[in-house]
């Protein structure tokens, strides 16, 4: 891809359905994908299992919002093969820096042993990546960032590709004309990821998403 890519273009791109990757941690080229099959997670369907809201009840983790989105960042490109580039590392901070992208973050202590992060953009947010350094720590930031996307008023949280993580969670697959619709109505729509004030107590969290086994 020779074409420059800015914060302005990128956000182009996700209001028209694709986003960018590189191949690798090295390859200073970014490559646009727009999958025929597309990851969601429904909002008013994400799973909590008993053992999860378990850990979230447990008060092993203390959960934060926007306090570390460059370590977030660079704690998911810290795996031995990443999308996550140098420029693709600049271009979310600098969305980050002008409102558009945000970040969940889960602590022990004083470590960071999870997070998520992703671009928000009329009703939607986009999932980009998560890591986990302590068994579920991820999937806690998941339950924090969904309750947070309900109570701030967003419609779409498009998770790219569904994994057989996602899918434990909730996340479901739908062909790209259907995400293609339900894209253009949030952005129609507008969400608040700052709306909702402090991140929610533990109880709260839990009792926003649907119980399973």
């Amino acid at each position: 891809m020779t074409e420059e890519i800015t914060p302005e273009l990128l956000l182009q791109a996700y209001a028209a359905g694709i986003f960018p990757m590189a191949e690798s941690r090295d390859d200073p080229e970014l490559h646009w994908v727009d999958p025929h099959h597309r990851g969601i997670i429904p909002l008013d369907g994400f799973h909590i299992s008993r053992s999860l809201r378990r850990r979230i009840l447990s008060g092993q983790f203390r959960v934060s919002v926007n306090t570390a989105f460059a370590a977030v960042v660079d704690a998911c490109a810290d795996r031995p093969e990443t999308w996550i580039n140098a420029p693709i590392r600049a271009l979310y901070l600098a969305l980050h820096e002008r409102g558009f992208a945000a970040s969940v973050e889960v602590w022990e202590g004083d470590a960071l042993v999870g997070g998520v992060y992703g671009v928000t953009l009329g009703a939607a947010f986009f999932g980009e990546s998560m890591f986990s350094r302590r068994t579920d720590a991820s999937k806690v930031a998941l339950a924090y960032l969904v309750d947070r996307l309900k109570r701030g008023n967003f419609t779409l949280f498009d998770t790219q590709f569904l994994t057989s993580h996602l899918a434990s969670l909730g996340g479901v697959e739908i062909p790209r004309m259907d995400y293609r619709r339900r894209l253009a109505k949030a952005l129609r729509g507008r969400g608040d990821f700052d709306a909702p004030g402090p991140v929610s107590a533990p109880q709260d969290v839990v009792q926003c998403s649907t119980q399973t086994s």
